[in-house]
């Protein structure tokens, strides 16, 4: 009832008085059986959790994604991973972020901006040759970097563990570190790490902080993941830390600058860069930061650099990687805000599908095609990887 402006307010006039009164109809056992059953499809959080009603990946309100990765299945249950060629799991956490944030958004633009699931260069298509689901987010802590480390680490490691290929879907690079801890228990010898980046992220750490400057100073420090089997491709440019490459001298980790790829050219480099991440490991993992890219190409990330790659020699690049086999991926600092026309983040959504599509053509993931004709040509250097 309204009140005249005389009468003296009380509070159970007030509509907060009312919200609450209705906000206890809301309550009991149905609410209650939702959130049960939003944490068990969620599964249990991290250890370091002191909220035990979270999730690991992020059910109901905060883990509304309005789509997936091309299509992919949605796995509401994440319980029912397992048998799949392909999980897609997305970690909007940009709090390691020093210069300019957004790429917590990063993997809802990757779900939106889609493409065709067919390739005629490849004579595949994704839809048909790979199972896929998409787990939707981690649910991260915005304001806790090391909590959200703990959460990555876990699903990661609940992805490897049913032999399922992970596509994370970043994020800034700080997340590089708890992919590689998650999935390093469950590979049977070392992992190489190959790195697409203008920054070579060996910092210790950066304003007291793992930021994503600091990923592959500690991924270095797992056990199977030794530095010698790093390699780190299209690194230079003036924004780069002096420390970055004592690290590197120190632990004898290989970075390849843009300056060597014109020098010796994509095939010698793609070369020596399997060469190094395959010796005496067991799998490779590929990180890949869109900054990579030149900002003409890509300027929707967070710390952009004049003079890097092109895309048509990153996506070369990136098929013969893709075709000696990988564990799994992450790309990393697609940051929509920034972006202009989605170009940065239709890039990002072309790298993920270009390994993917290098994988099954290499038979490494998926089935290939029946009855596949022989490829016209070959990339030399894997050709002479073989002899």
């Amino acid at each position: 009832m309204d009140r005249n402006n005389n009468d003296r307010l009380q509070r159970a006039d007030l509509q907060g008085t009312w919200a609450m009164e209705a906000n206890e109809a809301l309550e009991g056992t149905t609410g209650e059986e939702r959130d049960e059953a939003r944490r068990l499809y969620g599964l249990e959080p991290a250890e370091s959790i002191r909220d035990r009603k979270m999730s690991l990946f992020a059910r109901g309100w905060w883990g509304t994604t309005s789509q997936t990765f091309g299509g992919a299945k949605y796995l509401e249950d994440a319980r029912e991973l397992g048998g799949q060629d392909v999980a897609f799991l997305g970690a909007p956490y940009d709090g390691g972020t020093t210069y300019r944030p957004g790429t917590r958004f990063g993997p809802e633009a990757l779900r939106r901006v889609g493409t065709s699931s067919f390739n005629p260069g490849f004579g595949v298509d994704l839809n048909r040759s790979l199972v896929s689901a998409d787990l939707g987010n981690i649910q991260v802590i915005p304001s806790n970097l090391e909590k959200s480390f703990d959460q990555i680490a876990k699903a990661l490691a609940f992805v490897a563990e049913r032999e399922v290929f992970p596509v994370v879907l970043g994020g800034d690079h700080a997340i590089g570190y708890p992919d590689v801890r998650g999935i390093s228990p469950y590979i049977d010898g070392n992992i190489g790490i190959i790195h697409f980046d203008r920054h070579a992220d060996l910092s210790e750490d950066s304003l007291d902080e793992r930021m994503h400057g600091s990923p592959f100073f500690h991924a270095t420090n797992i056990p199977n993941a030794p530095p010698s089997n790093l390699v780190q491709i299209g690194i230079g440019g003036w924004s780069s830390a002096p420390e970055w490459f004592k690290t590197a001298r120190e632990r004898n980790a290989t970075m390849i600058t843009i300056d060597d790829i014109d020098r010796y050219g994509m095939e010698r480099v793609l070369e020596y860069a399997l060469e190094v991440a395959w010796k005496n490991a067991k799998a490779v993992w590929l990180s890949f930061d869109i900054d990579s890219v030149d900002p003409a190409f890509a300027p929707g990330t967070g710390t952009p650099v004049a003079g890097g790659l092109t895309p048509r020699e990153v996506l070369y690049m990136l098929r013969g990687i893709a075709r000696e086999g990988l564990v799994g991926m992450e790309i990393v600092e697609v940051s929509p805000p920034y972006d202009v026309a989605d170009i940065t983040t239709l890039l990002g959504v072309t790298v993920i599908r270009e390994v993917l599509g290098s994988l099954v053509v290499a038979g490494k993931l998926g089935r290939k095609p029946k009855d596949m004709p022989e490829e016209p040509y070959r990339i030399p250097a894997l050709e002479r990887r073989e002899q």
